[in-house]
């Protein structure tokens, strides 16, 4: 059976700073659709990778007195750090810097110069570093960017090349309204469609060598000239797949591929949702089909960034205190998907305690430790026995959990997957299991064999989410992951180590 190609990818950071918790959401994020689209049997290929040629990163360079490419070699390492430490299942991560990426961004600019979508002419703007973008007034609040309220806009008079946004403002609201470009949440894609109906204006897309510090991608016959960092940086989704030589993985994950897909932060959609889809038109590609927008992790209501400076929270903290699966999971339920969510440590260690420890901690151990300790030659499964309600609640469960995930809506799927693991803990209380092990036996197997199967279902949903976590839980009932189900098994079931001990 042939099967869905499926291609995912974040946003790449800026290595001005180490990284935050506000970008692990993004990660993490990324790695659930990854995993979860893996688990159903698509053909899946996962990116993420690093902003390099920024002109933020050249002045923090020159703020810390190191050599520019010595401090982005360091602070990308501190990145590739945090996707280990994730646990993320990407294939590749691209780095802007990357022979692989200078040529397919110069191949890119080539393809757009060959469709008449690129002049040169002299401008005068207001310039936001944190955007890495020329603002216009009607952008601006209180004459400050509202995404970066800390930096003064800069006033730059230069002569730059210019990108013709315009020639692709009918058919960019084409892809919008038939739906062959999909912005989820619904709110995202009202706001782009708003915007290219309001007139597109072509866009600056090189800065001068001099005002670069020579730093970046030079413009192809042009070496006063460097790409603009942001027409740049979006090629390197297509730079990963071999886009420079044409490759075989460049064709089939993108250009005979239906499933091309970003996982972005709000305040850049319209980089990824207008700029990116009309310079690939012009380059005779395929637009992207899909872009996931989520909202911001924030501190009592103010964005988590490294632009934002004092409250910038490092993930290697959490990681290495409550570890990798707890913050992933608080991450994705605490913050729903697609709008902000407050990040604390006080709100961590409370659903640490209240969904981890005392609910699936709690029924993972009750249930491993009534087997282990009255069925230790192993519990014989038999699917016929299982209750009716018990079916309907993993029913209730699947349809609910996928639903949500195709709907980029992963704290309600965690959501579910609890709602089971309440409903579990209810059966158990009602039925009495170590009751009946001491008056009816038959009973008492039918039970176990209830709980297992809960325990079983909600260990493969959770597996995108909590891949350690769901390991764990494997071991602990020996299920075997590459098995489509339980029946005709004989399960070892020996109490573990507890999962999540109460904080």
């Amino acid at each position: 059976m042939k099967k869905n190609k499926f291609y995912i990818t974040t946003a790449i950071p800026y290595v001005n700073a180490d990284p935050h918790v506000g970008f692990a959401m993004e990660l993490v994020e990324t790695d659930v659709l990854a995993r979860y689209h893996r688990q159903i049997g698509d053909d899946v290929r996962f990116l993420t990778g690093s902003d390099e040629n920024a002109l933020k990163n050249v002045r923090k360079a020159e703020q810390a007195g190191t050599p520019i490419k010595e401090f982005i070699d360091d602070k990308v390492q501190e990145l590739l750090k945090l996707v280990q430490k994730l646990n993320l299942s990407n294939d590749d991560f691209i780095r802007t810097t990357e022979e692989r990426h200078i040529r397919s961004s110069q191949k890119l600019w080539q393809a757009c110069v060959a469709a008449g979508d690129i002049y040169k002419k002299k401008y005068t703007g207001l310039y936001c570093i944190g955007c890495e973008e020329f603002k216009t007034p009607k952008e601006l609040i209180d004459d400050k960017c509202p995404e970066h309220r800390r930096y003064e806009l800069e006033k730059v008079e230069e002569e730059n090349y210019f990108f013709k946004l315009s020639n692709y403002q009918e058919k960019l609201g084409q892809l919008l309204d038939s739906g062959e470009l999909e912005i989820l949440p619904e709110k995202r894609k009202n706001e782009i469609r708003e915007f290219v109906r309001q007139g597109l204006s072509d866009f600056s897309i090189s800065r001068s060598a001099t005002r670069a510090k020579g730093w970046g991608i030079p413009v192809p016959g042009d070496d006063s000239q460097v790409i603009y960092v942001w027409f740049d940086a979006l090629v390197n989704y297509i730079s990963a797949l071999g886009y420079d030589s044409e490759s075989e993985l460049f064709k089939k994950y993108w250009q005979e591929n239906d499933q091309r897909c970003h996982v972005v932060g709000k305040g850049i959609t319209r980089f990824h949702a207008i700029y990116w889809p009309a310079m690939l038109l012009s380059a005779g590609l395929k637009p992207p089909s899909k872009i996931y927008v989520h909202g911001y992790a924030t501190i009592n209501g103010e964005k988590i960034s490294k632009s934002v400076g004092d409250n910038s929270t490092n993930p290697f903290t959490f990681i290495e205190k409550y570890g990798a699966d707890v913050l992933r999971y608080f991450l994705l339920r605490e913050i729903p998907s697609t709008d902000d969510g407050d990040f604390s440590e006080e709100k961590l260690v409370a659903r640490y305690n209240g969904d981890l420890a005392n609910g699936l901690g709690n029924l993972v151990a009750r249930v491993a430790t009534l087997l282990d300790n009255n069925f230790s030659e192993g519990l014989e499964y038999n699917k016929n026995l299982i209750d009716p309600a018990t079916i309907s609640a993993i029913d209730k469960m699947q349809n609910s959990y996928r639903t949500s995930m195709e709907n980029f809506k992963l704290h309600e799927a965690l959501i579910a997957i609890w709602e089971l693991i309440s409903c579990a803990d209810k059966y158990a209380n009602d039925t009495k299991p170590w009751v009946l092990i001491k008056e009816d036996v038959e009973k008492f197997k039918i039970v176990m064999i209830n709980l297992v199967e809960i325990i079983y279902q909600t260990t493969k949903a959770l597996e995108p989410f909590m891949s350690e976590t769901a390991d764990k839980i494997s071991i602990i009932f020996d299920f075997k992951k590459e098995e489509a189900g339980l029946e005709g098994r004989r399960l070892k079931v020996q109490k573990g180590t507890v999962l999540f001990p109460r904080l």
